[in-house]
This record gives C-alpha cells, sequence and structure tokens, in this order.
C-alpha cells in the first residue's frame, strides 16, 4: 500500500512539473499582471539598473520592426543579459512590434506572399533570444485585411513554441478589430489613454481618466465579450499641456517631469503651470482607483511607458504595486 501511495505521490509531482514547465502554472494565471513597456535600445545595453524588475510580471521592448524586406536589426542576441535577468526575477519579456502611426511596410509584409516568412522572422528571434512572446501593437491604418491572417498565423506559430501574443488595442480603433482577430490573443492591453493629445489643441483637457477608463473596460468587457482575465488596463506615465490658445500645439512631459518641475503635481490630475497653459495627467490618486478598477474588471496594469514614473515617495509604480497587494 505505502509502495502504490508513493508511485501516486511521484506522478503527481511529475505532473505538475511537466505543468508548471509549461508555464500555464495555476499560480502564474491568477497573478494580477503589472506590465511596463520599456525601451528595446535600452534593453540591448543592458540597462537594468533602472528596470524595477520586482514590481514588474511583464516588460514589452519598444518597438521591435523589420525594413521593407520583413528583415529584422542585428545583435538581437544582445538582449540575452536583460531578458535573463528579467527571468531570474520571474518576470517574462515580450517584444512588441508596430507602434502609433503609419508603417508602410506593414501593407506589404502583411500580405500572402510575405507574411510566412515574417512570422518565421519573429519565431526564429523569439528562439534565439528566449523571448516570452510577441506583442502585436498593429495600430490604424496599419490594420488592414491581412490583419486577421496574420494574427491567427503568428498565434498558432508563437503556440507551437508554448510563447505568448498579445496585443495593444484602443476603443479608437474598435471598428478595424475583427472578433476573431481579438480571440487570438492570450491578453490584450488596452490602451486607455490619448483620447486627446498635443497634436489637437482645439481639444484640449484630460486625455485618460477614470471615467473612460470604466467605459474602455465596459465596451471591450460587453460588446466584445472578451473575459476579464483577457484585458490588461493601460495607463499613462506622462500628460499633455495645451495652451494659450486653441492653435498652440500641446506639449508632452513624463510624469516624473510633471511631479519633479510642479511639486504637488503628484496629488491631481491637472495643473495649472502660468502663462494660460495647464497640464492633464494621472496623478497618485487616480492611479490607485484605476488599479482598483483593474483588480475587479480586468487580470492587470499596463504602464506606458516605465522609464516616465517618477522615484519614491511620488512614484507612480509605487501606487500600482501596493494597491494591487491590497484586499480586494
Amino acid at each position: 500500500m505505502q509502495t502504490g501511495i508513493k508511485l501516486i505521490l511521484v506522478f503527481i509531482s511529475l505532473g505538475f512539473c511537466v505543468f508548471a514547465a509549461n508555464g500555464q502554472s495555476t499560480k502564474d494565471s491568477n497573478t494580477f499582471k503589472i506590465i511596463g513597456y520599456y525601451s528595446l535600445q535600452s534593453a540591448l545595453k543592458a540597462d537594468n539598473k533602472n528596470v524595477p524588475f520586482n514590481k514588474l510580471t511583464h516588460i514589452n521592448l519598444y518597438f521591435l520592426n523589420p525594413d521593407s524586406n520583413g528583415v529584422f536589426p542585428g545583435k538581437l542576441s544582445e538582449l540575452s543579459p536583460f531578458i535573463n535577468t528579467a527571468h531570474a526575477k520571474n518576470v517574462k519579456v515580450l517584444a512588441s512590434i508596430g507602434s502609433g502611426g503609419k508603417h508602410a511596410y506593414y501593407a506589404k509584409l502583411l500580405k500572402d506572399t510575405y507574411r510566412q516568412t515574417l512570422i518565421n522572422n519573429l519565431v526564429a528571434i523569439v528562439r534565439q533570444t528566449d523571448l516570452d512572446g510577441i506583442d502585436v501593437d498593429i495600430e490604424g491604418n496599419d490594420i488592414d485585411e491581412n490583419y486577421d491572417n496574420f494574427v491567427i498565423e503568428l498565434t498558432a506559430a508563437l503556440h507551437q513554441e508554448h510563447k505568448l501574443i498579445t496585443a495593444a488595442v484602443a476603443v479608437y480603433f474598435k471598428n478595424d478589430y475583427t472578433d476573431k482577430a481579438l480571440a487570438q490573443f492570450d491578453f490584450i492591453n488596452l490602451m486607455s489613454y490619448d483620447h486627446t493629445g498635443a497634436w489637437a489643441p482645439q481639444k484640449p483637457g484630460p486625455h485618460s481618466t477614470y471615467d473612460q477608463a470604466v467605459e474602455d473596460l465596459s465596451y471591450f468587457r460587453m460588446m466584445r465579450n472578451i473575459a476579464k482575465e483577457k484585458i490588461v488596463l493601460g495607463v499613462p506615465f506622462y500628460g499633455y499641456g495645451y495652451g494659450p490658445t486653441l492653435t498652440t500645439r500641446g506639449l508632452t512631459l513624463n510624469y516624473d517631469h510633471i511631479v519633479s518641475d510642479y511639486p504637488g503635481a503628484e496629488f491631481t490630475d491637472e495643473f495649472d503651470i502660468g502663462e494660460g497653459k495647464t497640464l492633464y495627467y494621472n496623478g497618485m490618486p487616480t492611479m490607485k482607483l484605476k488599479t482598483n478598477l483593474a483588480k475587479h474588471e480586468a487580470s492587470g496594469i499596463m504602464i506606458w511607458q516605465i522609464s516616465g514614473d517618477a522615484s519614491a515617495p511620488k512614484s507612480l509604480l509605487d501606487v500600482i504595486y501596493q494597491s494591487s497587494r491590497e484586499n480586494k
């Protein structure tokens, strides 16, 4: 009888090890995600000392884009020290492709003639560098009739390697995403910011309010039927300023610059900086509210981008991290 019990325990133990080795442990799937976008160029320099690995679960390196022939930049092997450091601290690292704006080469590379080469090259990079997956941040006009086939085929290829595929999405691109495409991703990072911006002086005001986060989450949860476990709420570590006239192009400032230049700004979302100019951003109280919202209506917080944060005691990441660990 004792021998039989021992054999059962061995099988259970082996089963658990295989389960965990594939990255599918229950603990991992239930962890509140804190995802930070971080510069690929900085990671290539193994710039680790300023990266708060201990407060992140994932890092998305921006941006890994090919040339018009689908060839990616060289020296990506130099990512190894950064990725090894992240993995040692149980942080997953993905490479993010795309970005805002128009990239004419994607219209070519997503076509049937070139798509498989692009996918093969991405998978090869993931293998060679030990990345944990690819984040698809192809936006707006870059999303065309070939986008669905691209994400379907890329998902199949990455899942074959037991790697992740995620996406950065926004409500203002909602008509570009089919339900079939959205269903491919392991989870989506909801860009709940840039509802206006420095490019739109005729529309001054906040670009990332708490109410907008509620509305954005509601759309993807209710209208697109995406489970909370597959949505991560995106928040900005930067702000926009406007004034003094509606024809004056606005300014963009990282959060750390805002709070260092304007004492007390960390406690609000709007700051009068004089000369008819006003800054709009997310301060510490709103970041706490958004984190609590994400704990109930999503599966984590995504940050664009972590280098914009201030040091303690004004750090937004500290607020997110501490709030995520508090009881619901």
